[in-house]
């Protein structure tokens, strides 16, 4: 319910903090009472609404705030931060109080705040600690980038703190709940493997990769991360390692170690802390001098972020919470690999997570892990197909499905059946934007009549890099007829505020991106549509419909995150075309 203008916000009294704000002219009193408001919904300190809304700049908060409390202010990127302090306290407490513990004088602690007037985190953090506690006042942008460093700080500490430690890191394969690896390879000869590929391992997680390439090749070995999308070498070890490296991951995977013929898939689970542990996906590939290896660096934290982290614009976002909404219908995914599927389906799952809705998913494998969500890896060796999953699932009385990819005709008659019957269906497809899912589904098999009535909607996806927030630039270098072939509208140029922005980069972001945010193109199936569907239409005919009815296409998805200063011009023909 949305507060009222006349009631909560002018009812609450400026705070100290806010009235020195308005004293100073850097904001007005309605101002202050609507920051302070939002504030206190979103249960966050006043100073880093404002600095998110833009509304004062960092920097001048910090010095105002200095003045006004007697608290110094410190440059907090001039100083480097303490692993064992940090540690000591844990991120839950400066993640709870937003508050960056910097070191330790005798018995007391030192805390970087960005509000002076947090006296709460001061309490929190003495009775934690048994330390006495001071205030340094930092500016609330660094202090959130710190915190976010120091996090990573705490994790890669107690991941890898040394030689020993990574060669006694904990390895359960994924499969069957196997026991804990224990000999394995574990002689002295392979110990400076062992520690190597656990290295590799811990420094992908601390950061932020999304995949581990292992390339073997006929006179160099390297190993790649993906990292916000794209592939970088991080090292090249010799290539007479090639098989004791791949020997190694195989056997961490429970994988056959006597097989290099075929493809083998594998998990594995690596235990970094009594309470914390990384799963990985693994997948062989045969090549002519080695054996390729790929992990997945598998992360539920993901879909726990909520649509609104996703990237979907107003309308696509109303689209897809009503197709959630339906008691029946299929919902469907469509992207190359790695552009987020997974995450879409899960967020929506979570979304229907409730006490009274039974859900059940067939994947192959189960990449996020969800509690309250029945979730089934598909085993074809055994006979534990997509199709037999879903059969199986039907009789067990559901309410969603999900299937993690239709690849056959079985597969995707048995979800069209479940979606006819009064079941939520949701599920991928490899297609590349949503009027080809449509004929795809055709060209599989499934009669027109089923496609037309059961799909409610199609969700087109990939994945861009975003641009920094710190060092992004506007971009005045690019001709206006150029911006017109690549999509742009005479009426969006002809808008005051249009402007693009390009990357710089900075210490702060990877060569000027930071993240990556969704593009989607999300297409409810309307009665004109499945009346082309019933008539044996093509993709063609149902884009244009589908463009007749405001839905955005990929591109003009990705020109939008463009014109809104999310995404550059070169990131947005690199994952879509015109």
């Amino acid at each position: 319910m949305a507060l009222s203008p006349n009631t909560t916000v002018t009812a609450s009294p400026l705070s100290g903090l806010a009235r020195r704000f308005v004293a100073n002219q850097l904001l007005t009193e309605e101002q202050a009472r609507e920051s302070q408001a939002k504030a206190l919904r979103n249960g966050r300190p006043l100073v880093s609404q404002l600095v998110e809304d833009k509304i004062i700049p960092a920097g001048r908060l910090a010095e105002v705030a200095g003045n006004e409390f007697g608290t110094p202010l410190l440059d907090l990127s001039s100083i480097e931060l303490d692993p064992n302090t940090i540690r000591e306290v844990g991120e839950k407490l400066i993640r709870a109080q937003h508050a960056l513990p910097l070191y330790k004088r005798g018995r007391k602690l030192y805390l970087a705040v960005s509000d002076p007037t947090n006296l709460q985190a001061l309490d929190e953090f003495k009775f934690a600690t048994g330390f006495g506690t001071e205030t340094v006042l930092v500016e609330e942008d660094k202090l959130a980038k710190a915190i976010e460093t120091a996090i990573g700080l705490i994790q890669s500490s107690s991941m890898s703190t040394g030689d020993s430690d990574l060669e006694n890191l904990e390895v359960e394969a994924g499969e069957d709940g196997a026991a804990e690896e224990k000999s394995v390879g574990n002689d002295e000869e392979d110990a400076p493997i062992i520690r190597y590929v656990n290295k590799v391992l811990v420094d992908a997680i601390g950061r932020g990769a999304s995949d581990i390439h292992f390339e073997p090749y006929e006179k160099k070995y390297r190993i790649r991360y993906r990292m916000d999308g794209e592939l970088k070498e991080i090292a090249s070890p010799p290539v007479q390692l090639a098989g004791k490296l791949a020997a190694r991951l195989k056997v961490m995977s429970r994988l056959d170690l006597a097989e290099r013929r075929v493809p083998q898939d594998g998990r594995i689970k690596l235990k970094l802390s009594a309470n914390k542990s990384i799963d990985f996906r693994v997948s062989t590939c045969p090549t002519l001098w080695g054996e390729k290896i790929v992990m997945r660096i598998l992360d539920s934290s993901s879909a726990m972020l909520g649509i609104d982290a996703l990237g979907y614009e107003p309308v696509q976002k109303e689209h897809y919470l009503k197709a959630l909404g339906k008691p029946q219908g299929m919902i469907l995914v469509t992207g190359p690999t790695g552009s987020g599927k997974t995450v879409s389906l899960y967020t929506g799952l979570n979304i229907l997570n409730t006490e009274d809705c039974n859900i059940s998913t067939a994947e192959d494998p189960a990449e996020i892990n969800l509690p309250g969500i029945n979730q089934v890896n598909v085993n074809p060796k055994v006979g534990l197909t997509f199709a037999a999953a879903l059969k199986s699932f039907l009789r067990q009385d559901p309410d969603v499905i999900m299937v993690g990819e239709i690849r056959d005709l079985e597969t995707a008659e048995i979800a069209i059946k479940a979606a006819q019957t009064g079941h939520l269906v949701l599920s991928t497809l490899h297609t590349n934007d949503a009027p080809q899912t449509l004929t795809r589904l055709l060209n599989m098999g499934v009669p027109a009549y089923n496609v037309a009535s059961c799909v409610s909607l199609i969700i087109a996806q990939r994945l861009a890099r975003r641009l920094c927030k710190v060092c992004k630039k506007p971009d005045t270098s690019v001709p206006h007829d150029e911006l017109l072939r690549e999509g742009f509208t005479e009426e969006d140029l002809a808008t005051p505020a249009f402007t693009i922005h390009k990357a710089v980069g900075c210490d702060q972001c990877n060569d000027g991106y930071k993240g990556r945010t969704g593009i989607y193109q999300v297409m409810p199936v309307t009665d004109a549509i499945a009346r082309i569907i019933m008539e044996n239409g093509n993709a063609i005919e149902i884009a244009d419909q589908a463009r007749k009815e405001g839905v955005a296409d990929l591109r003009r998805s990705a020109l939008k995150k463009v014109m809104d200063g999310q995404i550059d011009l070169t990131e947005a023909n690199r994952v879509t075309t015109d």
